[in-house]
């Protein structure tokens, strides 16, 4: 019985029992939900230049692309860094590695840890994804005016400076 925008009255759940409007949750309205949304689309449409490109997986596209800034890490570290599951981020690991994009070395002081670090392959390909990434980010925020790129940074700034990881 409830519409996206509610009406005031009561929406019908399960059962055909009413609730108050307070009581329903209209998910298209809902910050986490939107956030969610909008960062899987723009997700989606970044990887077609990567996916096309280089065959590469969202996963794999983040930990090349962690450890191309951020040089030697571990999968914990890169799993940190991205916030992907440490399943995600061992399966592109593997990948990357069968690729020969990455090497893993053993921690001299802990022989329980590898570091990860990538090949000349690995950081050639990171370098010609580098162009292509801010590319893609620019025209993005070309989409928007000047101030409503100052008030995005600025709302995505205090959000992040809010929640703590």
């Amino acid at each position: 019985m409830a519409t996206i925008e509610g009406n005031g009255t009561a929406a019908e759940g399960k059962g055909g029992m009413s609730a108050p409007m307070d009581a329903v949750l209209a998910l298209e309205s809902f910050l986490p939900y939107r956030l969610n949304r909008l960062a899987d689309a723009v997700s989606r449409e970044f990887q077609k230049i990567y996916k096309d490109r280089y065959g590469l997986t969202r996963p794999e596209w983040r930990a090349l692309a962690t450890l191309g800034q951020n040089g030697v890490m571990t999968a914990t570290a890169i799993c940190e860094h991205s916030s992907m599951h440490k399943t995600k981020v061992s399966r592109a690991v593997a990948e990357l590695e069968r690729r020969k994009w990455l090497t893993r070395t053993a921690d001299g002081n802990d022989r329980r840890v590898e570091l990860l670090s990538l090949t000349r392959a690995g950081e050639k390909t990171y370098r010609e994804l580098v162009p292509l990434a801010k590319a893609f980010e620019d025209a993005l925020l070309a989409k928007l005016g000047e101030r409503e790129r100052t008030a995005l940074a600025r709302g995505l700034s205090a959000l992040e400076g809010t929640i703590a990881r």
